[in-house]
């Protein structure tokens, strides 16, 4: 296994840092009020007493932009292990499905899902990783005979080696060492990470508080009483109605 150039390493870090935060950015400034409504619980909102509509589009905003800020991270460390394998072992994007990553090493081939933390999936999406996992194999054994090793690694989390008999599963600092050969790069990244954050944010949230206030005025117009009353029965028409009644 060859060593990390820390200079490009740092170098491609902070750029993709930079994407993360714009594809960020480009996403909050395309969402509109139908984006916040018709994709979350209305229901879960009425259980929690919410009263005010601001405090309704903040707290609905918040988790359309959670769950994609997951997403969006998440493909961000997909290509940073690919970078680092890439630099290190030579490794490379798989075509298999399900499949981000293979190299060869010390005679094996590894065939790598990569996946931001343990709590990644469900029941039945560690099966059909399972199944990937089964058909990439099945397509290397027919032109090789060596070992060949499936890995699900995730980006963080503490959690032990698991081998389940099937492939491995490697977390966090063991992960990011089975790419790398260096046992501080976990660690390391923090700093690339971070890079220019602050002012990032800062943009950001002048740009979400902007978005919200619009947000809000839109929604007291279209969903709320004259009284300034949050019209609840509208607003679950709205995000679920389909058939006459």
């Amino acid at each position: 296994m060859m060593s990390l150039d820390r200079g490009a390493f740092v170098q491609f870090v902070s750029q993709q840092i930079e994407q993360f935060h714009a594809t960020r950015l480009a996403n909050l400034q395309k969402i509109n009020l139908r984006d916040v409504l018709r994709k979350k619980n209305p229901y879960l909102f009425r259980a929690k007493n919410i009263l005010k509509a601001s405090e309704l589009i903040t707290a609905m905003l918040e988790a359309r932009l959670s769950s994609s800020e997951e997403k969006i991270f998440g493909d961000f460390l997909e290509r940073l292990v690919l970078y680092v394998a890439g630099q290190t072992c030579g490794g490379r994007k798989s075509s298999a499905r399900g499949i981000d990553l293979e190299f060869e090493t010390a005679g094996t081939l590894y065939l790598v899902s990569v996946k931001s933390g343990w709590n990644w999936g469900n029941s039945s999406q560690y099966q059909s990783l399972e199944q990937n996992f089964k058909a990439a194999v099945r397509v290397q054994r027919q032109t090789r005979s060596a070992p060949i090793q499936s890995v699900l690694g995730m980006c963080y989390g503490h959690h032990a080696a698991v081998d389940t008999g099937f492939y491995l599963k490697l977390c966090g600092q063991r992960f990011w060492h089975f790419v790398s050969g260096d046992p501080r790069l976990y660690v390391d990244l923090i700093e690339p990470i971070g890079h220019e954050a602050r002012s990032h944010n800062d943009r950001f949230a002048a740009d979400r508080a902007a978005l919200e206030n619009r947000l809000m005025q839109t929604f007291i117009a279209e969903f709320c009483f004259a009284d300034g009353r949050i019209d609840w029965e509208r607003l679950v028409r709205f995000n679920s109605g389909n058939m006459p009644e």
